[in-house]
């Protein structure tokens, strides 16, 4: 593996960076959209360029991104491949718009304008003020546990065991068009096929959980330089039902132990 080290800001403490944002939108979030949005204008703490939502050509999603003021993308113009090229299910379970989801985000270095760009889960809302550049590094938020899977799929597409001794899956995660290009560039040169190739022929497709974006792209940069990266605690909670279920003076108190919520629908992938 090439040594590279993490891409940050020249000068200042990143805060006037300016950060593009990726939202890759299943239809079934398009409810939480909104209070996605609003979050991330109200508590990411850089200048924000352009917020970019890639979803289905669906007319709801398409009007909604304009009255948000969003960048709307079909999902189906980005890469060579749509989630009908992508076969991932059981009799128990449907994962394959999950997997294309996580195509998508490692598409941001084509979609986003900016060096930085946040990528943030449709179905999860910022509640306190968050910084993801921070004396030149880039900031994580992250976790102690994670799927068994998701490193034994790194092992087989990186060549090398996970990196990082705590987990990269927050909900969101800020990348660096250069280094995601770089981490493309290897897996398609170890490999000798396209990178999403590489992630699908590399997975368990009989297991529900068998690749991270986050935990490889975290675990890449990690590897280079552990040093080159300030880590914070993700701190997320998971809320049943929508987000127009939820007060805001429960989000007040939430925000006194949590850095975000993530309003999961589940059963979206069980058949």
């Amino acid at each position: 593996m090439p040594n590279i080290c993490c891409a940050g800001q020249k000068g200042g403490n990143g805060l006037s960076a300016p950060i593009d944002v990726l939202i890759p939108l299943a239809v079934k979030d398009a409810g939480t959209l909104p209070a996605v949005v609003r979050s991330v204008r109200k508590y990411v703490k850089h200048p924000i360029g352009r917020i970019t939502v890639v979803a289905p050509p669906r007319r709801k999603v398409i009007d909604l991104c304009r009255k948000l003021n969003c960048r709307f993308v079909n999902e189906n113009a980005v890469l060579p491949i749509t989630r009908k090229n992508i076969r991932y299910s059981s009799r128990k379970w449907e994962r394959s718009g999950w997997l294309f989801q996580q195509f998508l985000k490692l598409s941001g270095d084509v979609l986003c304008k900016a060096e930085n760009f946040l990528v943030m889960d449709a179905d999860t809302v910022l509640i306190r003020p968050h910084v993801f550049i921070s004396g030149n590094k880039p900031v994580f938020y992250c976790r102690g546990w994670s799927q068994p899977e998701y490193f034994r799929t790194y092992r087989r597409l990186m060549g090398s065991g996970r990196a990082a001794p705590f987990s990269f899956v927050a909900h969101y995660m800020l990348f660096n068009k250069t280094m995601l290009a770089r981490l493309k560039r290897f897996i398609e040169t170890r490999h000798r096929m396209r990178w999403y190739d590489a992630v699908m022929r590399c997975m368990d497709k009989s297991k529900p959980y068998a690749f991270s974006e986050f935990e490889t792209y975290g675990n890449f940069l990690y590897a280079q330089n552990p040093n080159g990266m300030i880590r914070r605690m993700a701190l997320n909670k998971s809320i049943r039902g929508g987000v127009r279920r939820i007060s805001p003076e429960r989000l007040r108190r939430l925000a006194g132990k949590y850095r975000s919520v993530s309003f999961h629908k589940r059963k979206a992938y069980l058949r």
